[in-house]
């Protein structure tokens, strides 16, 4: 538009990922505090004399000047980062750990893909995402309890949270021995459909524990218990996904080797990549 001038604005911002454009620059995909999820162009980052190319490597929760219209209203989709200023790196803490790193991946690409429209303020999945990084950044946790528990929560935001303390179809209360991804989580005799899962009662209580932040009895369990928690909670998210997400099959699920594990045939769904 003839005359327009791009604003300038600050805002803070953990950065999901970033991808070449052209030879010097980067587009990097940010999580913003107030306006939601947005793109930026980063010239020069990835010269070596760039002043701030590492301050925008995913993970990273970051205080950034950037040039464009906030609201959307007029010029491109497309913002410029004009200054930033590290808070918190996250990922120097972690680059060289799979697990950590892996489970990352999978929360960054959970956090794009649960905000589909660009600068839609979600102060409560910025903030969630701000802390899974945190929390495997410290170490406190075992990774795979924290990207649970943040895709279990983030699911929560959309509206998605699998039943877990009734039946997902009639409303029955109490837990019940059945879990069906498409019905929508825990299932009663009556109500299970065929090819339900049979979870063990401390995989729900497990899914339950990771929903409400009781971190005592999550760091408790079994190593089986929460592979097959895991499972059920991949399922489900990418279930309503409606197509599996790229990182999810990387995570170390502490498989034999220290593989990554493969959801059991009757924890897949149509969303599920194998």
């Amino acid at each position: 538009m003839p005359g327009y001038r791009r604003q300038l604005y600050r805002d803070d911002a953990v950065v999901l990922r970033g991808q070449k454009l052209g030879e010097s620059d980067r587009i990097i995909t940010l999580l913003t505090r107030r306006h939601g999820r947005l793109r930026a162009v980063a010239r020069g980052v990835r010269r070596t004399s760039s002043r701030f190319g590492a301050r925008l490597e995913p993970f990273g929760h970051v205080d950034l000047q950037l040039a464009g219209d906030p609201d959307g209203n007029i010029g491109s989709s497309l913002h410029t980062v004009s200054q930033v200023e590290g808070i918190e790196l996250f990922s120097r803490r972690f680059l060289d750990d799979y697990p950590r790193y892996t489970a990352a991946s999978a929360i960054a690409e959970t956090a794009e893909r649960l905000t589909p429209v660009e600068r839609e303020p979600s102060l409560r999945l910025f903030l969630l995402t701000l802390g899974a990084f945190r929390a495997l950044a410290e170490g406190s946790h075992a990774s795979t309890l924290v990207l649970d528990a943040y895709l279990l929560r983030g699911m929560a935001y959309a509206g998605w949270s699998p039943a877990l303390l009734a039946c997902a179809v009639c409303g029955t209360p109490g837990r019940h021995g059945a879990f069906s991804v498409p019905a929508g989580g825990s299932v009663c005799r009556d109500c299970r459909p065929p090819g339900a899962a049979h979870p063990a009662p401390a995989t729900i209580d497990l899914m339950s524990a990771l929903t409400t932040g009781n971190w005592r009895i999550a760091d408790a369990a079994e190593p089986g218990v929460r592979r097959e928690c895991s499972g059920l909670v991949a399922a489900h998210l990418q279930w309503h996904l409606e197509r599996g997400l790229r990182s999810l099959p990387l995570v170390d699920r502490g498989g034999p080797g220290g593989r990554p594990e493969r959801p059991a045939d009757g924890q897949r769904s149509r969303g599920t990549t194998t």
